[in-house]
């Protein structure tokens, strides 16, 4: 690259960092927000929440992305002709490939950088966003701490709690057994507290009592008070049998290509297999397609700021056009496989026309040569009889005299 590319090319770059990490950073913010219950209600931990937000980004960069790098180019291409350094390389004779080469070779790295969220790191951050919601949902520990209610996660036993303080202490503890009739056990306990570590889950209860009932007619109910007393919860939860079957977003390449024949969500939705394959390919070109846009309407010299302004505004809204009309097809490929194509064509079809129009721009047309030739014949006539009329005034003056 030539010193004016590499100044473009850094430019550029570092703006998109700023923008992506502000556009990431408000998606994770809504995110967070969205799953804020599961600290609140559910009872996990700060850690478990910033996790599950950072692992659904992925999902979103394959969309943030191509915007902000249409933000970074239109900003840079603005502030370009702001401080007259468009016009000063057109005037130096340079065209406008200098000005497309480096910022092409940024959109090439934004392409390769969606192709690899797209193939690898999206499916496997969800994979393991997947199994955090498992456990999450078949933690007994996310129906325990719910306070005032009566939360059954599976029939026969039921667990209560008055309150849950900030320490994670329960107050007010019941927890009813009736899994065996001929053995139902209720838990009846001031505080509890549970703990995790690598050989489970355990429910530590103090000042509290059993009543216990063996189920013969007319057996009467033991009643235990205890000061201490552990329960394992393991045997509680409940575990899904059988490997996971995996949405069409949670898979790799060749799972795509080649799902399992036993595969449920194959079988009912295949359309959904395809429509999500292509879309990780068609999505990767969007990148090229907005900064050749940005370039074919706001890469020229322009002294006016009205005309950028416009220019600006129209290259944003063609560019959201775009890609609401690439997500749109993406929907309609889930039930008629024909409109494959259209995936591609939409974003294809606007880089030609955008070169097209950089082409275009960059060849100085024949009536703007002519009008320039006109216009510098006529500016020397009108020098050459300016001079003749200087000359003429003094004689004049002297035959007067």
């Amino acid at each position: 690259m030539r010193i004016f590319s590499r100044y473009v090319f850094r430019q550029t770059s570092s703006a998109l960092l700023l923008v992506l990490l502000s556009l990431t950073g408000i998606v994770w913010i809504s995110l967070a927000l969205r799953e804020l219950n599961v600290v609140t209600s559910l009872g996990q931990s700060a850690l478990t929440l910033v996790t599950m937000t950072t692992l659904g980004l992925p999902n979103f960069v394959a969309v943030i992305t191509p915007f902000a790098l249409l933000i970074t180019v239109i900003h840079t291409l603005n502030r370009l002709n702001s401080d007259s350094e468009i016009i000063v390389l057109t005037a130096s004779g340079a065209t406008a490939w200098t000005i497309v080469k480096p910022l092409v070779a940024l959109a090439v790295i934004v392409c390769v950088f969606i192709s690899f969220v797209n193939h690898i790191a999206m499916p496997w951050s969800l994979r393991l966003l997947r199994d955090i919601v498992v456990d999450v949902r078949t933690d007994l520990l996310t129906q325990v701490i719910q306070p005032g209610r009566f939360s059954s996660p599976e029939k026969g036993l039921t667990f209560h709690i008055r309150e849950r303080s900030l320490d994670g202490t329960l107050q007010g503890l019941v927890m009813h057994d009736a899994r065996k009739e001929k053995e139902v056990q209720s838990y009846l306990a001031d505080k509890g507290i549970i703990l995790k570590d690598d050989s489970g889950a355990y429910l530590f209860m103090t000042d509290g009592h059993i009543l216990r009932r063996d189920g013969g007619i007319g057996e009467p109910t033991q009643i235990i008070a205890f000061d201490k007393y552990a329960v394992d919860l393991d045997r509680f939860e409940q575990r899904a049998v059988g490997p996971p079957d995996l949405k069409p977003r949670e898979r790799y390449y060749s799972e795509l290509v080649n799902p399992a024949p036993n595969s449920q969500a194959f079988k009912q939705e295949p359309g959904r297999f395809r429509s999500e394959l292509h879309e990780r390919f068609s999505s990767a070109l969007y990148p090229l397609a907005f900064v050749l846009l940005a370039i074919a309407l706001i890469g020229q010299a322009q002294s006016t700021r009205q005309n950028r302004t416009l220019r600006m505004g129209m290259c944003f809204l063609i560019g959201v056009g775009l890609r609401l009309s690439g997500l749109a097809v993406n929907n309609v490929v889930v039930l008629n496989a024909s409109a494959v194509p259209i995936l591609y064509l939409i974003p294809l079809t606007a880089i030609g026309v955008s070169l097209m129009l950089i082409v275009r721009g960059a060849r100085p047309s024949r009536g703007s040569a002519l009008l320039e030739r006109f216009a510098d014949w006529a500016t020397q006539v009108g020098g050459n009889l300016r001079q003749r009329f200087r000359r003429g005034q003094p004689a004049s003056a002297g035959s007067r005299g």
